[in-house]
Order: C-alpha cells, then sequence, then structure tokens
C-alpha cells in the first residue's frame, strides 16, 4: 500500500522536492528487510493482548492425546491458549499489505493463499476447542473438528486456483516460458553465450517445460503436502515456528535470485519476472514467525494451531512454486517432509500388517517422528533445539545447491 501510495503521487513528490524522503520505498531490499521488522514487532506488541483474550475465550489445548504416554506429557500443557496462528498471520499479511506492491499478482495470491489458509485452520481449530461447551449445551454437530477429508478438499482447490491461476500469469502462449519450466537440481537454465538480440545468456535448450496440467498436479502436491506437514510438525513448544524462520529466510534468497534477471542468470536459475515482489512476503513471514517464538519457546505461552500451520505451509509452497525452486524448497523443508513421512509409514505400515497377519505393528513408537524422539529419550528441549540446528543445515545444503550445477 506505501509503495502504491508512492507510485500515485511520485510526481508531486518530486515537484515539491518531498521525493527525497520517501525514496527509499522504491528499495525493494529495504521493503523487505522493513517487512519482517514489521512483522516481528507486531507479534511482539500484540501478543501478551492476545494471548489474554485467548484465555478469556478460553481458547486453549486441552492437553489430550490418543497416546497415554502423550497424555502424561502434555498434561502440563492443559490450557495452554492455541490459535495463535492469528497473530502469524495478522502480521505476514499486514506487513505484506503496508509494504509490497499490492498491485502485483503474486503478491496478491500469495495473500489469498494465507488468508484461504488461515480461514481453513481456524475453523479447524474452532470446532476442535470448542466440541465440549457445545456438546455440553445440547449443540447439535458437536464434533472434534473438520474431517481430514473436509481440510482436504479444500486444500486441493486451493492448489488447484494457485495452478491454474499461476501457469496463466506467464506467457500461457509461449512453449518455452521460464515460469513453466521444471527446474531440477544441478540443471543450467543459462548456457554461456549470449542469446539472440543481446538480451542476456543463451537458455538451456534441453530444459524441460511444463505443461498446464503438469503445472497444476504439481502447484497441489506442494501447497496440500506442505501445509500438512509444517501441520503434523507443530507438536512442541517452539518446533514449527523455529523451523519455519530457517525455512523462510532460505526463501528470501531463493526470491530475490528469481526475482532478479542478473543474479538468475549468473547462479543459471530461472528468472520469473515480477516475482521480486514476493522477497517481501518471504520477509514477513521469517520476522512474524521470529516474534511468535517469544511467546511459542518453552514452556510455550500459546499455540499457533491450524491457524497458523496450514498457511505457513501453504506461503512456503506457494512461493516455491512461483520462484521454480520447489525441489530446493523440499530439501530446506527435511524437517516438515520427516515429519509427514514418518506419519504416512506408520499408518501405512499398521494398515498393512494387520490385513495380512490381523495384528497391526508399528515402525516408531509413536508418530510424527518429533514425539518417537520424545519417548525415546531425548527431552522436549533437544528435540525441538535439534531440528532447528538440521533444518539451518538444510538451509544451507539447499543455498549451496544454487551454485553446483
Amino acid at each position: 500500500m506505501l509503495y502504491v501510495l508512492l507510485e500515485l503521487t511520485r510526481d508531486w513528490l518530486i515537484e515539491t522536492g518531498l521525493y527525497r524522503f520517501f525514496m527509499i520505498l522504491d528499495q525493494l531490499t529495504f521493503r523487505a528487510l522493513a517487512a519482517a521488522m514489521l512483522a516481528f514487532a507486531a507479534v511482539l506488541g500484540l501478543g501478551r493482548p492476545v494471548i489474554s483474550w485467548l484465555r478469556r475465550k478460553k481458547i486453549g489445548d486441552s492437553g489430550l492425546s490418543d497416546s497415554a504416554a502423550l497424555a502424561r506429557a502434555a498434561a502440563s500443557k492443559a490450557n495452554t491458549p492455541t490459535m495463535g496462528g492469528i497473530l502469524i498471520v495478522g502480521a505476514i499479511a499486514g506487513a505484506t499489505f503496508l509494504l509490497a506492491d499490492i498491485k502485483n499478482f503474486y503478491i496478491q495470491l500469495g495473500l489469498v493463499t494465507l488468508l484461504w489458509l488461515a480461514a481453513l485452520g481456524g475453523v479447524d481449530d474452532w470446532l476442535k476447542l470448542t466440541s465440549r461447551s457445545r456438546a455440553a449445551s445440547g449443540a447439535a454437530g458437536a464434533r472434534q473438528g473438520l474431517h481430514a477429508w473436509e481440510k482436504l478438499i479444500f486444500q486441493l482447490g486451493l492448489g488447484l486456483l494457485v495452478g491454474y491461476f499461476t501457469f496463466n500469469k506467464g506467457d500461457s502462449s509461449a512453449p518455452h516460458d521460464l515460469a513453466h519450466v521444471l527446474n531440477l537440481p544441478f540443471q543450467k537454465t543459462y548456457e554461456d553465450g549470449i542469446a539472440p538480440g543481446g538480451a542476456g545468456l543463451m537458455v538451456n535448450p534441453s530444459l524441460i517445460y511444463l505443461s498446464r496440467a503438469a503445472f497444476v498436479i504439481v502447484a497441489v502436491l506442494m501447497v496440500a503436502g506442505m501445509s500438512n506437514a509444517v501441520n503434523i510438525t507443530d507438536g512442541m513448544d517452539g518446533l514449527a515456528s523455529g523451523v519455519t524462520v530457517a525455512v523462510a529466510m532460505g526463501l528470501v534468497v531463493l526470491t530475490y535470485i528469481a526475482g532478479s534477471e542478473g543474479t538468475a542468470q549468473f547462479l543459471r536459475v530461472p528468472f520469473v519476472t515480477e516475482s521480486n515482489e514476493l522477497i517481501v512476503l518471504a520477509s514477513a513471514t521469517a520476522g512474524a514467525c521470529l516474534g511468535f517464538l517469544w511467546w511459542n519457546c518453552a514452556p510455550a505461552q500459546v499455540f499457533m494451531g491450524d491457524t497458523g500451520s496450514l498457511a505457513l505451509g501453504g506461503v512456503i509452497a506457494y512461493i516455491a512454486v512461483v520462484i521454480r525452486q520447489e525441489a530446493l524448497v523440499l530439501v530446506m523443508s527435511g524437517v516438515f517432509l520427516l515429519e509427514i513421512a514418518s506419519v504416512a509409514l506408520q499408518v501405512g505400515c499398521f494398515k498393512i500388517t494387520r490385513r495380512l497377519t490381523g495384528t497391526g505393528r508399528r515402525i516408531f513408537k509413536i508418530a510424527p517422528y518429533h514425539h518417537n524422539l520424545h519417548l525415546s529419550g531425548w527431552t522436549e528441549g533437544q528435540v525441538v533445539t535439534r531440528a532447528w540446528i538440521v533444518a539451518a543445515i538444510l538451509v544451507v545444503l539447499a543455498l549451496a545447491l544454487v551454485k553446483v550445477r
């Protein structure tokens, strides 16, 4: 909004000599840093009153679990306020709205993705956390949250929209638009030599360009998969928020590269026109999650709930799809992928062995994997801190792979 206002008043500001006081808004790097700082400050400043409001509304975690061992471990967390994701989402949306170019299509779709999944998670949280009171009052349909298939429908629907409109944003009539390329690890997008007409480097002729259908499928898998992966990871104080800080910082770098033609060509990765504004969204995400850690670190004063976790996973996936860096973002998100894979393997193994032998068997003591580590003797602090370390290492590895081509 501020950038749009600057554009609308630019001529007047120049004529009156006031432009020098606002010209810094023309610098994308400044707006990105300002978005991170604003989102961080917003979560930090609004955290206490929002937590107090959630407590008054009795929007807290019951500490219930299907596992007796986990139930004992979670007893100390009973009634800790949840739905703290409204802090994260509000800060990201507010900072992005103020400091990004809101006329930019990618920013608009990014905000839709953020708010769509936050609303979905909010409904799920609300149904879970008010089920007891609704049942006690005799309310019909007092159930524990949304069914998995209900959430999946909305996640898949959003993925379809993201894929369709992102593909159309590129030049859908051009067979060789880098906004549609399948960007594989170790693959050079550009080759040495000047392109015809002198417009930068030559594009690698062996690149694979996705059709509309293939592009949409990739977007659907990324959005649905990452939103659920972050949601599953959100099970210990500071775990999901801390890992997201690391991944978001990596996204800031990747988005800067993809949005800068000179840098993208130097590093031989796809340049996506107009994607540079997404650095503001990525920076705001990092700042908001860092601020949330102030309240979410052990012992947590608030949990993000599905409201925050679904939205964060969706934003990570959306930015990855736009900048054509799904593979590297999956590397950075290794902790999230391990968590969702542990659940898939656990459930799959149990169902298959029960069908074959009549007795279901498990691979882990319990899934997701962070709980398995906890029950294996690690303290919760050790699990979370080591997950942060692994996430940071994976981000560095992914950024190093940008150059290995």
